[in-house]
């Protein structure tokens, strides 16, 4: 899936927010979502993002290519994510881990794209 820069932060950013709030920490206070975003230093941010962008990023670029009118948002459905979090694993891990991390990365996947933005004129044009 060919994706912006912009729609990939805003999918990345969207996705960690969802973890966020999914969280204890964020469970407990019951605080705005973006208060809490705001409140937390740079680093945690970075090692938030970070983590979950290496385990969303090889997924959202092997799903397949699609047309994506101007004012909509990519979709797929959770067995194509599902295929795509597949080929992305390795073959060492055990049938349990293995179906944990299929359910979290399709789950993290399905958030990312729930927060693409839609689509403007001229996103991905190709130039000659």
């Amino acid at each position: 899936m060919r994706l912006t820069e912009h729609e990939l932060t805003v999918a990345l950013t969207g996705a960690a927010k969802t973890v966020l709030a999914s969280s204890r920490r964020g469970r407990k206070r019951g605080a705005d979502i973006d208060q809490t975003w705001d409140e937390m230093d740079r680093f945690k941010r970075f090692k938030l993002l970070d983590g979950i962008g290496t385990q969303i990023f090889p997924v959202l670029t092997d799903l397949p290519d699609t047309d994506v009118p101007v004012g909509g948002r990519p979709s797929f459905s959770e067995e194509e994510i599902k295929a795509s979090v597949e080929r992305q694993l390795d073959d060492d891990i055990g049938r349990l881990r293995r179906a944990v991390v299929v359910k979290t990365r399709v789950t993290l996947v399905q958030a990312a794209l729930s927060h693409v933005p839609p689509r403007v004129e001229g996103d991905l044009r190709q130039d000659g």
